[in-house]
């Protein structure tokens, strides 16, 4: 068994001196604490590897504990109950809470050591299974089972096997940058760098971008023996468009120089459905169109396949959870079958935002379709029109956003219940305990509001 950090959480000494001389013994470190206080404490100071918790403790019980954990979204370690008093009840409720196991008082030296063995063990594996999760919405795989996502699959593992420029069609949020990564990643230019180039640049910012100011350093250079992905070349005007040509037809990183070095990367490009348009009103340039749209790839909005929109809910319910340590929660059948039944004009964007709105918000594990209903009225235009601009809050890195929003929320929600925190708890389900920490931890003064 490979050496960790356990804490143990039990308002008995002589329990918590046995434990810890046991596991001492096998080579763990183990800290302990007497109360809920103290278990926090040490959690804060030094997070450990798994919990060994008491279910019986004379402030806040374990149960309590591992429910708070759970809420606030903490909950990083595998947490083993203790309890001299074991009952079915208490055996489900910690398991529904996320427990791994639970042992009863006496504790048997086998069992203990057979039990943190194993969990240990499920912690490790869980920690690699969210680290593999945090990386795969880079180059991940379409989510479905339609017939439109198999047909999209079997047209991306095509484009990879080659090396020529692909134009991804589609609208704003379908994931084209995802499909140009995953392009990448099945290549032979799968070591090779992903450079994503912006659109929104006039001409001379584009020359510096592409070529960098000596003509050697800028995005090309950074994307040799790789990939460089433009987003939405429908953006570019026609000094971008001239540029990107003169670069694509001299073969090398910088078209104003003879002696600069053979261009060897893969471009890939993104455009919405009215390229097309754009290149038969001359507002296009032709010969970089017919350069850019060697393998053209299309990928249909969500709309149009909209029976792979329980799979996607249910990977994205599972991925924030793993990468922000977001609470888990359950989408309802009735939920999912509204999440169907929506147009989705921002597409896997629109979907992905809704979805981790919810689980921000937390409440019941499961999510209830009057909650879909409300998240949905209250979605913002997936594309802002002219004079338009995004909420503040989207401009906000995602920590930031999230406890602005939560503030919010809470602020609004704390106003309608007339500064009761008895009744906001009511109102958001939260446990009280939990729900006056983080307002104290937001700046929330209900007296104020």
């Amino acid at each position: 068994m490979a050496s960790a950090r356990i804490l143990v959480v039990d308002d008995e000494p002589d329990i918590r001196e046995l434990i810890a001389d046991i596991l001492g013994d096998e080579g763990h470190e183990v800290q302990s604490a007497a109360d809920a206080a103290g278990a926090r404490e040490q959690r804060r100071v030094e997070p450990p590897d798994l919990i060994l918790l008491d279910v019986w403790m004379p402030d806040t019980d374990g149960i309590s504990l591992l429910r708070e954990w759970r809420e606030a979204g903490s909950l990083d370690c595998p947490v083993v109950m203790i309890s001299g008093h074991g009952s079915v009840e208490a055996a489900v409720e910690a398991t529904r809470l996320g427990a791994y196991d639970f042992i009863e008082k006496p504790v048997s030296m086998a069992k203990l050591l057979v039990t943190v063995s194993n969990a240990l063990e499920a912690g490790r594996l869980k920690r690699e299974n969210a680290g593999l999760k945090r990386q795969m919405p880079a180059a991940m795989e379409p989510i479905g089972r339609s017939p439109a996502v198999q047909a999209l699959r079997r047209r991306l593992e095509k484009v990879a096997a080659h090396d020529a420029p692909v134009l991804i069609i589609g609208e704003a949020g379908v994931g084209k940058e995802q499909a140009a990564r995953w392009i990448h990643a099945h290549s032979r230019r799968a070591e090779g760098p992903f450079v994503a180039a912006p659109t929104r640049i006039e001409v001379q910012g584009w020359q510096r971008l592409l070529l960098g100011e000596d003509g050697q350093t800028g995005l090309l250079a950074q994307a040799q023996d790789g990939v460089l992905f433009i987003n939405d070349v429908t953006l570019l005007d026609a000094g971008a468009q001239s540029l990107l040509l003169r670069i694509l037809e001299s073969g090398h990183l910088n078209p104003e120089s003879s002696t600069s070095k053979e261009m060897d990367i893969r471009i890939i490009t993104g455009a919405g459905a009215g390229l097309a348009e754009l290149v038969r009103s001359g507002r296009f340039d032709e010969s970089l169109y017919y350069r850019l749209n060697v393998l053209p790839l299309d990928i249909p909005p969500l709309r149009e396949r909209q029976e792979d929109v329980p799979d996607l809910v249910r990977f994205y319910a599972e991925y924030f959870p793993s990468r922000d340590a977001l609470p888990y929660r359950h989408f309802s059948v009735a939920a999912q079958n509204r999440l169907r039944q929506h147009s989705w004009p921002g597409n896997l964007r629109e979907l992905k935002n809704l979805v981790q709105r919810l689980l921000i918000l937390g409440g019941e594990e499961e999510v209830s379709v009057a909650e879909v209903e409300e998240a949905l009225n209250q979605s913002e235009p997936a594309n802002p029109g002219p004079g338009q601009q995004l909420p503040a809050l989207f401009r906000l890195p995602l920590r930031e956003a999230r406890e602005e929003f939560e503030r919010q929320y809470l602020t609004h929600q704390l106003k309608a219940a007339e500064g009761s925190v008895g009744k906001l708890a009511e109102t958001v389900e939260m446990e009280r305990t939990h729900l006056y920490r983080k307002l104290r931890q937001l700046g929330i003064d209900p007296k104020q509001v």
